[in-house]
């Protein structure tokens, strides 16, 4: 819509500017006395036949009434010809403005759904309408049409396509449209997407499991109802799996971290709401502090915000954490390995970050053991 109305004010400027121009140049050649020309006002018109009415008498017949085809004057012509320009032009305009008119968001998603609904379009036109509705469902007005065009039903049938890359585009666009969006997010779920796209995360192909996590994350997120059918359809196994396979696509690891530190810190967020069993396991709490080890910096980031999470759940037991996954030795080993890459002056703002970040771990740790105040150096 702004970029219709932008289009039609820049058409209506190049009109004024063009018929301004015409007329501004009319008038510098009607005053100019150069080369001889001289362009007679009506006035000036009568004041030379007052003067050469012998002259006019016997000649009979008026040049400038010849020259002029029937106007007053060569300035009435010059404005009835401009006139008739301007009117001509316009509905030209018109007519252009017609031809570049945009269509709406909601036509794109339209016209991309209809596509997908078209068995007989080829595959690349497949691909075609899911990436123009990834970019579509972005706004959230938009992302909220999409169920009421037909779309999320079709989306998610592309979940079941043989393509794995038209699976992965189709996670991806469950997850854009669902991510903070609750309507969306129930729509969702009620379509029974989220059981499928839990299975996409074991799937062989990483860029589809990586996206398929991306969407299940979105789903669940700040959603209390669910993250209830997440974990009935054992998902915190799924994530327990994932973290301690260091085979798995470090991406994906990466993705379930940081969803198993959110999860933890909804549980605190909801008080009146029981923990759940799967954040005091010690084997789950092992494969997220072993991730501290990691020699990805990203990854230890997102490991020790999952950790100190789970340290304030009031079910998670401190020795657990001290005697079972040793903390305090995954801890003292970044201490070193962050130390050394101080060094590097481009990583030293971010590894500095790190250092208090795993010095507050520690301090949540000790806290929770109820030995220390503070974080040996």
């Amino acid at each position: 819509m702004m970029g219709r109305s932008a289009s039609g004010l820049a058409l209506w400027l190049l009109l004024l500017a063009s018929a301004g121009a015409v007329m501004a140049q009319a008038d510098r050649v009607n005053k100019s006395s150069s080369g001889g020309l001289f362009w007679s006002t009506a006035k000036e018109e009568g004041d030379l036949m007052r003067k050469s009415e012998a002259q006019e008498s016997t000649v009979g017949v008026d040049d400038n009434a010849d020259l002029d085809g029937g106007f007053s004057s060569l300035d009435g012509m010059l404005q009835w010809a401009i006139g008739r320009w301007c009117f001509l032009f316009f509905f030209q305009l018109l007519e252009l403005m017609e031809k570049l008119k945009m269509p709406s968001d909601a036509q794109l998603m339209q016209i991309a759904i209809a596509d997908l609904n078209n068995s007989s379009l080829p595959m690349e036109d497949h691909h075609r309408a899911l990436q123009e509705l990834l970019i579509l469902v972005e706004p959230i007005d938009n992302a909220n049409d999409l169920n009421k065009l037909g779309g999320l039903t079709v989306v998610i049938r592309e979940l079941d396509n043989p393509d794995p890359e038209i699976r992965k585009i189709s996670a991806w666009i469950l997850g854009k449209a669902s991510q903070n969006n609750p309507v969306v997010q129930e729509q969702v779920l009620e379509l029974g997407a989220l059981q499928k796209l839990m299975k996409m995360v074991n799937s062989s192909f990483v860029e589809e499991a990586t996206k398929a996590l991306y969407a299940v994350s979105a789903l669940i997120r700040k959603n209390l109802a669910a993250q209830e059918l997440f974990y009935a359809k054992a998902g915190d196994l799924m994530l327990q799996d994932i973290l301690s396979n260091p085979s798995i696509d470090i991406r994906l690891r990466r993705k379930t971290v940081f969803l198993v530190g959110d999860l933890a810190e909804c549980q605190l967020e909801s008080t009146h709401k029981a923990e759940l069993p799967f954040f005091s396991n010690r084997h789950f709490l092992k494969s997220v502090v072993d991730l501290i080890a990691s020699s990805d910096l990203d990854l230890q980031e997102k490991a020790l915000v999952a950790v100190k999470n789970l340290l304030q759940l009031r079910t998670t037991e401190a020795l657990v954490f001290k005697d079972y996954c040793d903390l305090d030795g995954a801890l003292e080993r970044m201490r070193k390995q962050l130390q050394q890459l101080m060094e590097d002056e481009y990583k030293r703002d971010y590894v500095m970050d790190l250092e208090s970040l795993r010095r507050e771990v520690g301090l949540v740790f000790h806290q929770k053991l109820g030995k220390v105040t503070h974080v040996p150096t």
